[in-house]
C-alpha cells in the first residue's frame, strides 16, 4: 500500500509539500499540485481521512441521527439536508435510531469518536437529555433537547388552528386528532394545544389518539382501532400526511365515503400527499426550508458564529380534495 513518503517521492516533492496539497494550507502552484494528484492516481493512493480530519481539527463529516430514513417526511428532510450539506463541503452520516435511547447513545458516541464537525438530531426518547452535552455543535429539528441546543421547526400552533378550524367551518361535529407521543417534549405537541383550544372554544365534540412513529401497517392498525370504537367521527386531524393517508385507505376499505362521510386534514405536505385518492388536505410544514436553516445553523456553529435558539418557519394550508 502506497504511503505519502512514495506520493513525494514519485512526484518529486517533499512530504511536506504532499501533506500541504491534501489539507490544501498555503500556496501551492498548479503545477505542483497536478504533480501530486498524478502521482496519487499511479500509486492509486488514498489519504489517511480521519488522520487529515485530526490533523486539520475538522472532518466535514455531520451526523443526522433520525428515527426511520424509510418515513417519507425524513426521507424528504434527509435528502434536502444531504444536498445543502453538500454545498456547503460537508458529507452526512446517516443514522436510525427507530426512537430507540440506547441506539442513539451508541449513535451519538459514535459520531463523537470519528470526529464529526456537529450533529443534527432528527430523534429523541426521554432519556435523550441525560447525554446530549453540547460538547460539539448541534442542532436539533422539531425538538427541545436542552435549554442551549439551538432547534428548528415549523409554527405547529398555527398549523394546529388551520386545520382544527377548517374542519370544523366544513361541518364536522365529532373530530379525532391523531397526535405523536405527548410525553416527549417537542414543538409538534403545540399541533395537539392548537385542536385543544380550538375544540373547546367552538364547543365541538373530540376524541384525542397518540400514535407511535411507525410504518404504514401500524397507522392501518389504529385506523381500525378508531373507526371500531368511535364510528359516529366526522372529522380527522392527523399530525403527519402518513397517518392521514391510512386513515384515507381504511376509510375506503370499509366504505366511509371522503369527504362526503369523513372529512381528513393531514400535516407535512410530503411529495405524495397530492397522490393519495382523494388528494390530501393537509398543512404544509416548509420541509426544505427547514433543511436547509438547519444546515445552516449548524455550520454557524462549527465556524463560532452566534446562532438563534429558537428558529420557527411559517406554515401554510393546502386545500385539495380531503375536506
Amino acid at each position: 500500500m502506497a504511503t505519502i513518503k512514495d506520493v513525494a517521492k514519485v512526484s518529486g516533492v517533499t512530504v511536506t509539500t504532499v501533506s500541504r496539497v491534501l489539507n490544501n494550507r498555503g500556496y501551492i502552484s498548479e503545477i505542483t499540485r497536478k504533480k501530486v494528484y498524478d502521482a496519487m492516481a499511479k500509486l492509486n493512493y488514498q489519504p489517511n481521512e480521519l488522520a487529515r480530519s485530526l490533523f486539520r481539527k475538522k472532518s466535514n463529516f455531520i451526523g443526522l441521527i433520525i428515527p426511520n430514513v424509510a418515513h417519507p417526511f425524513f426521507a424528504e428532510l434527509t435528502s434536502f439536508i444531504e444536498y445543502y450539506a453538500y454545498k456547503q463541503g460537508y458529507k452526512i452520516l446517516i443514522c436510525n435510531s427507530y426512537q430507540d435511547s440506547v441506539k442513539e447513545r451508541e449513535y451519538v458516541e459514535m459520531l463523537k469518536r470519528n470526529q464529526v464537525d456537529g450533529i443534527i438530531m432528527g430523534s429523541h426518547t426521554l432519556e435523550t437529555s441525560d447525554y446530549l452535552v453540547p460538547t460539539l455543535p448541534i442542532v436539533a429539528i422539531d425538538r427541545n433537547l436542552s435549554h442551549d441546543i439551538p432547534y428548528v421547526t415549523s409554527d405547529n400552533y398555527n398549523g394546529g388552528v388551520l386545520a382544527t378550524n377548517l374542519l370544523i367551518d366544513k361541518g364536522c361535529k365529532k373530530l379525532v386528532h391523531i397526535s405523536g407521543p405527548l410525553e416527549l417534549n417537542t414543538p409538534a405537541n403545540n399541533r395537539y394545544e392548537a385542536f385543544m383550544d380550538v375544540v373547546k372554544n367552538r364547543g365541538v365534540e373530540y376524541v384525542i389518539i397518540q400514535a407511535k412513529l411507525d410504518i404504514f401497517e401500524s397507522y392501518e392498525k389504529l385506523a381500525y382501532k378508531l373507526f371500531k370504537e368511535q364510528p359516529d367521527i366526522d372529522g380527522v386531524f392527523a399530525s403527519s400526511d402518513m397517518i392521514a393517508a391510512s386513515i384515507i385507505h381504511v376509510a375506503n376499505e370499509i366504505g366511509r365515503e371522503i369527504p362526503r362521510d369523513l372529512k381528513v386534514i393531514g400535516y407535512d405536505d410530503i411529495s405524495i400527499a397530492h397522490m393519495i385518492v382523494p388528494p390530501l388536505t393537509t398543512i404544509k410544514q416548509p420541509i426544505e426550508q427547514m433543511a436547509e436553516l438547519t444546515v445552516k445553523i449548524l455550520i454557524d456553529q462549527i465556524e463560532h458564529v452566534e446562532v438563534k435558539l429558537e428558529n420557527i418557519l411559517p406554515i401554510s394550508l393546502v386545500e385539495r380534495k380531503s375536506v
